[in-house]
């Protein structure tokens, strides 16, 4: 196995005493998992964040090892991630991602509407420019893993607000049941920031 392709950061995770095991999302390839080397390492520490866009190197002998990966930082989230409202929302729609996703099956539109919602939340001159646009990727995983989706999250920020209220129920239900705890503690977080924007 060997590809390589721009990849979105979705999770890392220790491993050893300075390595890392990262989830990646691929437009081709899906979501894959890879062993970096020096991951929580000075020079990789800044790379190896949700939410990057990175320039992906992946290789594994075989089909049943995990893969070596090698990355370069294309797109940092970084700068945003000290700001509680883009934190929250980067931290959000990459664990959804990462959560929800099989490997290594291709989702193209999640993969551009992920990418065009990174963009907007980095972008936006406030909330209102991307709130729109996270019910809206809500609404498109679920409806690309089969789960409906059929919410049109729409209209003024109390209406997309009251739409993501209804999307919770579908999201724990469907796509996090048994993996919840910490992933949808990071959505209820990201909804009472969001919440703050009505008072």
């Amino acid at each position: 196995m060997h590809l390589r392709a721009p990849a979105i950061l979705l999770a890392a995770r220790a491993h050893g005493e300075t390595a890392v095991i990262a989830r990646m999302f691929t437009e081709e390839h899906g979501v894959v998992a890879g062993y970096v080397a020096g991951g929580r390492g000075r020079h990789l520490r800044p790379v190896v964040i949700p939410g990057n866009l990175v320039a992906l190197d992946l290789s594994a002998r075989s089909d049943s090892q995990l893969p070596f990966a090698r990355l370069e930082l294309l797109a940092s989230r970084g700068p945003w991630l000290a700001e509680p409202l883009p934190a929250a929302a980067i931290g959000w729609a990459s664990a959804l991602t990462a959560t929800a996703l099989p490997e290594r099956q291709p989702y193209p539109a999640l993969y551009t509407a992920l990418t065009g919602l990174l963009d907007a939340v980095c972008h936006a001159p406030s909330a209102r420019g991307w709130i729109g646009a996270l019910a809206a990727y809500e609404t498109l995983l679920l409806r690309e893993l089969g789960y409906g989706g059929d919410e049109r999250p729409e209209g003024d920020v109390a209406a997309i607000l009251a739409a993501m209220d209804r999307l919770a129920v579908a999201l724990d239900h469907y796509l996090l049941a048994d993996r919840r705890g910490d992933v949808m503690a990071a959505r209820a977080r990201l909804r009472e920031l969001l919440g703050r924007m009505l008072t």
